[in-house]
């Protein structure tokens, strides 16, 4: 990606910033050039770093949205990826990065019933609302979702919805918590 910043540049900024005590994200583009092994090594970078400073909140991965892209001109050749690979791969992603708390889905780029069986295959966070984005839908993604929304999706697959903040504090619980009998 010659208009990003490369692998060790990433890796320093954020080492440097957990270690001045700011918390960060970890992401992952696929379904572009790359081959499934420099997928095994993007993880392993992430996995790695995490073991050193601990300071990955989360892990987002979504597919490459090639629609309008300079990308997409240069390699028509890159085919959209399934939604079973993005499944697939964020379990896996779920099992290797195990030392990071949080995996969001992506139901921006997968839409709103991928997004929800992301929550059965290792993800712990559907994400947010969206009150304006951009990037995504200028390459051809069109998902959108309220609160009301994701609730019921979380609920729908048996799991408890709560809003949270960028810090991962649970700001507000959509369900009754269970009592402590002991």
């Amino acid at each position: 990606a010659p208009k990003k910043l490369d692998k060790d540049t990433w890796l320093e900024v954020h080492r440097e910033a957990h270690k001045l005590g700011i918390k960060s994200t970890a992401t992952m583009m696929y379904g572009t050039v790359e081959t499934d092994r420099e997928i095994v090594e993007h993880w392993d970078y992430v996995r790695q770093l995490q073991e050193e400073t601990g300071g990955f909140r989360a892990f987002i991965m979504w597919s490459f949205q090639g629609k309008n892209t300079e990308l997409m001109e240069e390699h028509p050749e890159i085919e959209k990826q399934s939604s079973n690979r993005y499944l697939r791969l964020l379990a896996v992603a779920r099992l290797f990065l195990d030392n990071v708390p949080n995996i969001q889905s992506s139901w921006v780029t997968q839409g709103s019933y991928i997004g929800q069986m992301a929550l059965l295959f290792g993800a712990n966070d559907l994400g947010s609302t969206m009150m304006e984005e951009k990037v995504v839908s200028a390459a051809g993604a069109h998902n959108k979702m309220n609160q009301d929304e994701m609730i019921q999706l979380i609920r729908d697959v048996g799991e408890k919805p709560a809003k949270r903040n960028t810090a991962y504090e649970i700001l507000d619980r959509f369900y009754v918590q269970e009592q402590d009998v002991s």
